[in-house]
């Protein structure tokens, strides 16, 4: 099942996907949804982010083909940081470039989890009922800033400026991410295609370990990390991040 949020005629809310329409919903997305039974087309809507995190987690070298080729030695437990909620962007809505002296800005196609049920110092066989679906997301990251203070990698900073955690469009709740893949276009031309399975930690094992340091709530994202192909961007890009079983997530840059 696709979920997903819009704003239509002056007003928000959130449904199914269904063809070409949304089914629309009443209630709390994550405690027993009612459908209203109103349906609204997909050219009527403006897409949404398909919920509001109140923390969005990032991951850093999680996958074995990037640290092998980039001389990264394997994380020992998963290495996180995390991102301003006032980054959060759409699917449609652009990735406005910060200003010259941030320097250069990449993007970064990743599978991203939705937290379904509060989460506390939970155990990875516990993980699967307080993940709620999958979604696509563009860890935007300005990558000149990262570490241009050589006393203080900055993390949060560089992967927080407005329109840099963009995800959606939808979440889906029956995603099996062993069998799947990202794909990343940049300009139509195709940059990133990586499998899911390529993960050193997994989703389930990522939620467990997290949740043994803050507290995850409904709604709260976390983002997998990236695999080969991140390169800069030139304003007026569009980026696409294309996960087949969830759909396709685009923004353009500046």
């Amino acid at each position: 099942m696709k979920w997903l949020r819009f704003e239509a005629g002056g007003r928000t809310g959130f449904g199914t996907l269904d063809g070409n329409s949304v089914q629309v919903h009443t209630g709390d997305l994550f405690d027993r949804p009612t459908p209203t039974g109103e349906r609204l087309e997909l050219d009527a809507i403006r897409w949404l982010t398909p919920c509001v995190p109140r923390t969005m987690v990032a991951l850093w070298n999680n996958f074995a083909a990037a640290a092998e080729k980039n001389g990264w030695a394997r994380p020992a437990e998963p290495l996180w940081f995390v991102k301003a909620a006032s980054c959060h962007a759409a699917h449609g809505e652009p990735i406005p470039a910060p200003r010259a002296e941030v320097g250069r800005v990449a993007y970064e196609g990743e599978l991203a989890i939705v937290i379904g049920r509060t989460a506390r110092a939970i155990s990875v066989a516990e993980a699967p009922a307080h993940v709620f679906g999958y979604t696509c997301a563009n860890d935007v990251t300005a990558i000149e800033l990262l570490n241009r203070d050589a006393s203080f990698a900055q993390w949060s900073r560089a992967k927080s400026f407005d329109g840099f955690g963009a995800f959606g469009p939808v979440i889906e709740t029956d995603f099996d991410w062993s069998a799947g893949s990202v794909r990343t276009l940049v300009g139509g031309r195709e940059r990133q295609h990586y499998p899911l399975a390529d993960m050193i930690f997994n989703p389930l094992q990522i939620v467990s370990a997290i949740s043994q340091d803050l507290t995850l709530l409904p709604g709260d994202v976390i983002l997998c990390g990236t695999s080969l192909g991140v390169l800069p961007m030139k304003p007026g890009t569009t980026v696409e991040v294309s996960i087949e079983g969830i759909g396709t997530l685009t923004n353009t840059f500046g």
